[in-house]
């Protein structure tokens, strides 16, 4: 019961403060929320994956509405891991986290 509820807020903060068009897909390989987000003009703006807990799970990737990637991003049970790609001004800049601490 305390899963439930706690997946249900997840979803009401995740719709409460995103954009209007997405789509959730429950993956039952690995247990995980699946997830569109779209600009308003009907083009991706992320792509990533939720716990079943509202946590950030996995590759995150975002786009501007011209569909262009802007950031390469992963998490780990909600916190920032790995490297990060960041593309600016068609150059690409990395940065690496662990357990949400940047090094550059």
């Amino acid at each position: 019961m305390k899963t439930i509820l706690t997946f249900a807020m997840a979803l009401f903060v995740t719709v409460a403060f995103a954009q209007k068009e997405k789509e959730l897909t429950l993956n039952e390989e690995t247990n995980l929320i699946d997830v569109v987000y779209y600009h308003n003009n009907g083009e991706v703006s992320q792509t990533g994956s939720f716990t079943l807990e509202g946590k950030l799970e996995g590759n995150w990737i975002s786009y501007d509405k011209d569909g262009n990637k802007l950031v390469s991003a992963f998490y780990n049970n909600g916190k920032k891991v790995g490297k990060w790609i960041h593309w600016i001004n068609g150059k690409k800049k990395f940065v690496n986290y662990n357990n949400n601490v940047a090094s550059l």
